[in-house]
C-alpha cells in the first residue's frame, strides 16, 4: 500500500496492414496507458489518424450539439446494445433534422418575443404622457420631438432660443413631448438644436396610431400567443428527447470509443510499412496483454515487455531489463513483424523505439477502506511513481486528529449521516469525500465517548448520574488537568508522526543514494527531532519546566502508571544526540542548518490539536450556557452542570456550595408563572441551541478539518514526500449506455 502498483513498459510492434485489430484489442483489454511518441527517433514519425476519424468526429459533434440543445443528462438511458453504422447514420440524420427544425423554430419565437418586450419597454415613457401617438408625428409646420429631461430646464431653453416662434411643453413625469413652430418655416431640427445644452435622452415615437395603452395591450396579446406556441415547441422538443435520449447517449459512447480508436495512432511512432505503440501497463497484467494482442492477431506482432520499473525516490524510476538487457529486440516475430523489428532496431542502433517521458503513471493501491483518502493526497499531488505512497498512513492519522478535536458523540453522528449520505446519492469525489466524513465521523463518536460521553455539549455521564473516569475536555476548573494532559498527547502525537516521516525520508534517500547519504539528509533530523524531545521530558533543570508534562501520564492512566520523566543520564544522551544530529546535518546539508529549531517548532505546531479542542468545545459550551445556563458545584467535583427549567434554577440560586454561571434563555422565566415572556424565552432559547450548534458543526468541519489537512501536508509531506506522479489514463473505457455485443 505504500507503494503504487508496479508498472512495466511493453512495446508493440508489427506492420501497418494489422494496426486496426492492434488497435481494437488494446482498446478492450483497456490497460494499455500510450505514451506519446516525440519525434526523437531518424525514420520515425508520428503517425495519422485511421480512415474514417474526421467523419467520426462530425458526427460525434453533432451528436453532442443535440444533446446540448435537448438538454439530454446521463440518467436519461439503460444500457442497451451496440448500434451499428447504418442503424445510427440513419437515425442520427432522423433526430438531427427533427431537433433543427424545432430548435428553430424555438430561436425565431423567443426573438419575436423579445421584440416584442423591447416595444412594450420604449412605449412605457409615452404611456407617461397620456398621448395618442397619432397626434405626435406627421405635422409639416411645427416640430415635435419626445424625450426624457426635466420640463423646467426644457421651457428654459426654448424660451430663449430665437429660431423658435411658439412652443408647447407637455409633461408626463420625466417625459416631456415639444410642440414648436420654427420661426423660419424651411428650417429643419431647430428644436433639437435648442435643446443642445439640456439633458435630454430623445425618444423614437412608435409607428403606431392607437393610445400608448391601446398599443402596449396589442403587444402584450401578440407576445401571449407567442408563448402558446413557444410552449407548444418546447414540449414536442420534450417529447423528442424523451424518445431520443437514449439513442443519442448510446451514439455518443460508440462515436467516442470509434473516434479514439481511429486517433489512436497519432501516439505512434510509424514508418511507411510498421508502426510501433509503446505504453505501461501495470506489471501483473501484462501476460493477459500480451495475449490478447498475440490472439487478435498471430504473429503479425511483436510484443515486448521492455522493463519494469522499480520503485526509488529521486523523481525517476529505475529500469530493471526483461529478457536481453542488451535493450535488443528478442527473438523475431514472423513475417510482416520480423521487418516493422527490423526496421525499429535500425533507427535505434538495435535497440527499441523508447518515445515520450520516461516516468511511469501511477496505480495508487490501497484497497477500499483507504482508497477515498487518495482524494485528500491527491489535492496536494498525486505521488511519483517513485514516492511512498501516504494514502495508508493518512487513513490512520487524519480522522483519529479529526476525531480528537471535535469529540462529541452528537457531532459525530451527524458526520457520519453527512457522510453516509454523500456515500449513497453521489459518484467520484462526492463518494470518497462521503467515505473520508463517515471515518472522520466515527472517530468523533469514539473520542466524545471518551472525553464523559460529550452530546452536543453535555457531559451525558452527569445526566445519567453514573462516573465516567475521563472529566471533560478542560473548560472547567474540574477538569483543567485533562485540558493540559491532552497538551502532552497533541505533543507526543506529532513526535510520533515526524518520526515516522523521517523514516520513511531515511528509507528513500538510501534506496536512491546510500546509507551515508541517508545518514546525513534524515538520520540527522531524527536525531535532532528525538534527542531535543528526550531532553526536553528529561529531568533537566526540572524546576524550569511545568509539571503537566510529567503529570500527564498518571492523568490520563487514572493514575496507573507515572512519569517522572527521563532520568538526567538519558536527557543529556538526548542533548548529545541531538548534538551529533547537527554535525551530520552541518556536513551532508549545511544550508540546512539554519533551520535547526524546525523539529522543535513542528512538533510544537501539533498543539493545535489541543487548541481546536478546546475552542469546538467552548463553542458548544457557550450555546448551552445561553440556551440552558449551568451552575459550578463548589461542593462537588467543581464541574460545570447545566440546568433545563426554572424551579432547578431556583433551587440553584438558594444553596449555597452552588455558583451560578449563567441562568440561561430557557431557565430565566417560568412559563407557567410568567406566560407569554416566559414561553417566548424557551422558544428563543431552543432556537439559540439549534442554530449555535449547527454554527459549531460546520465549524467543526473548517476549523478540525483544514488543521488536520494542514498537519498532513506541512509538517508530515514536508519530511518526505514532494507528489506531482502522472495518472494512469489506459487506452479503453468502460461502456456504460452500450453492451459491447
Amino acid at each position: 500500500m505504500l507503494r503504487p502498483e508496479q508498472m512495466s513498459r511493453v512495446s508493440v510492434t508489427g506492420s501497418k496492414r494489422v494496426i486496426d485489430d492492434v488497435i481494437e484489442a488494446a482498446y478492450t483489454h483497456h490497460s494499455l496507458h500510450v505514451t506519446d511518441y516525440d519525434e526523437r527517433y531518424e525514420g520515425f514519425e508520428p503517425g495519422t489518424s485511421l480512415d474514417g476519424a474526421e467523419t467520426v468526429n462530425e458526427r460525434l459533434v453533432t451528436v453532442r450539439s443535440l444533446e446540448s440543445i435537448l438538454d439530454v443528462d446521463e440518467d436519461d438511458a439503460e444500457v442497451a446494445r451496440s448500434l451499428d453504422d447504418d442503424e445510427l447514420v440513419d437515425e442520427l440524420e432522423r433526430v438531427r433534422e427533427r431537433v433543427n427544425e424545432l430548435n428553430d423554430e424555438r430561436d425565431e419565437l423567443q426573438a419575436a418575443i423579445r421584440d416584442r418586450q423591447e416595444e412594450i419597454d420604449r412605449l412605457e415613457p409615452f404611456a407617461e404622457l397620456g398621448i395618442d401617438l397619432a397626434y405626435l408625428r406627421g405635422y409639416d409646420s411645427v416640430e415635435v420631438v419626445v424625450g426624457e429631461a426635466k420640463p423646467a430646464a426644457v421651457e428654459a431653453a426654448l424660451e430663449g432660443a430665437e429660431t423658435i416662434d411658439v412652443f408647447d411643453v407637455f409633461a408626463g413625469g420625466d417625459v416631456v413631448a415639444i410642440v414648436a413652430r420654427p420661426t423660419d418655416p424651411d428650417a429643419e431640427g431647430v428644436v433639437q438644436d435648442a435643446l443642445v445644452g439640456v439633458d435630454i435622452a430623445l425618444l423614437d415615437v412608435p409607428d403606431a396610431d392607437a393610445s400608448p395603452e391601446e398599443y402596449v395591450a396589442e403587444l402584450e396579446a401578440e407576445q401571449a400567443d407567442l408563448r402558446d406556441e413557444l410552449d407548444g415547441v418546447e414540449r414536442e422538443l420534450e417529447s423528442v428527447k424523451e424518445e431520443a435520449a437514449g439513442f443519442l447517449l448510446r451514439a455518443e459512447e460508440e462515436l467516442t470509443i470509434e473516434a479514439e480508436k481511429k486517433e489512436a495512432p497519432l501516439s505512434f511512432a510509424t514508418t511507411e510499412n510498421a508502426f510501433v505503440a509503446e505504453g505501461w501497463v501495470p506489471t501483473e497484467t501484462y501476460p493477459d496483454f500480451e495475449a490478447a494482442i498475440v490472439d487478435a492477431v498471430g504473429d503479425h506482432v511483436e510484443v515486448e515487455e521492455l522493463e519494469r520499473a522499480s520503485f526509488t525516490p529521486d523523481g525517476d524510476h529505475h529500469a530493471e531489463p526483461v529478457g536481453d538487457e542488451s535493450g535488443g529486440a528478442g527473438e523475431s516475430a514472423a513475417g510482416d513483424a520480423e521487418d516493422a523489428t527490423a526496421e525499429r532496431a535500425a533507427a535505434t542502433d538495435g535497440g527499441h523505439a523508447a518515445h515520450g517521458t520516461d516516468d511511469p503513471p501511477v496505480v495508487q493501491d490501497n484497497g477500499s477502506a483507504a482508497g477515498p483518502f487518495e482524494l485528500l493526497v491527491q489535492a496536494f499531488g498525486r505521488p511519483k511513481y517513485s514516492e511512498f505512497d501516504p494514502t495508508l498512513l493518512v487513513f490512520l492519522t487524519f480522522p483519529a486528529m479529526f476525531g480528537f478535536m471535535i469529540g462529541d458523540v452528537g457531532y459525530g453522528v451527524l458526520y457520519t449521516a453527512i457522510g453516509f449520505f454523500m456515500y449513497t446519492k453521489f459518484d467520484g469525489a462526492f463518494r470518497e469525500l462521503g467515505s473520508v466524513a463517515m471515518w472522520a465521523g466515527g472517530f468523533t463518536i469514539l473520542f466524545g465517548i471518551y472525553y464523559g460521553i460529550d452530546l452536543f455539549g453535555y457531559h451525558a455521564y452527569q445526566l445519567l448520574g453514573i462516573h465516567w473516569p475521563v472529566e471533560g475536555k478542560g473548560l472547567s476548573p474540574a477538569d483543567l488537568d485533562w485540558g493540559l494532559s491532552f497538551l502532552v498527547v497533541s505533543v507526543v502525537f506529532g513526535i510520533l508522526h515526524l518520526n515516522v516521516g523521517h523514516v520513511l525520508s531515511f528509507v528513500s534517500t538510501s534506496q536512491q543514494h546510500d546509507l551515508k547519504h541517508a545518514v546525513y539528509e534524515a538520520g540527522s533530523w531524527l536525531l535532532i527531532l528525538n534527542g531535543a524531545w528526550i531532553w526536553i521530558f528529561s529531568q533537566v533543570f526540572p524546576n524550569a519546566k511545568p509539571d503537566f508534562l510529567f503529570e500527564a501520564v498518571s492523568v490520563l492512566t487514572f493514575g496507573a502508571v507515572s512519569f517522572s520523566g527521563f532520568p538526567v543520564l538519558i536527557g543529556w544522551a538526548g542533548a548529545a544526540a541531538a548534538g551529533l544530529g547537527l554535525v551530520l546535518l552541518g556536513i551532508g546539508e549545511p544550508p540546512e542548518l539554519a533551520e535547526f529549531l524546525s523539529p522543535v517548532v513542528n512538533v510544537i505546531s501539533y498543539a493545535r490539536l489541543m487548541a481546536v479542542l478546546l475552542a469546538k468545545g467552548g463553542m458548544a459550551l457557550a450555546v448551552n450556557l445561553l440556551a440552558f445556563g449551568a451552575y459550578i458545584d463548589d461542593g462537588g467535583d467543581g464541574s460545570f452542570h447545566f440546568i433545563f427549567s426554572a424551579d432547578y434554577l431556583a433551587e440553584v440560586q438558594n444553596t449555597a456550595d452552588y455558583e451560578l454561571v449563567f441562568a440561561g434563555i430557557t431557565t430565566a422565566f417560568d412559563p407557567a408563572s410568567i406566560g407569554l415572556v416566559g414561553v417566548v424565552a424557551l422558544v428563543g432559547g431552543i432556537l439559540v441551541a439549534l442554530i449555535g450548534h449547527i454554527v459549531v458543526l460546520l465549524l467543526g468541519v473548517t476549523s478540525a478539518g483544514i488543521q488536520a489537512v494542514r498537519l498532513e501536508y506541512v509538517e508530515f509531506f514536508g519530511n518526505f514526500y514532494e507528489g506531482g506522479g502522472r495518472a494512469y489514463l489506459p487506452f479503453g473505457r468502460d461502456r456504460k449506455y452500450t453492451r459491447d455485443d
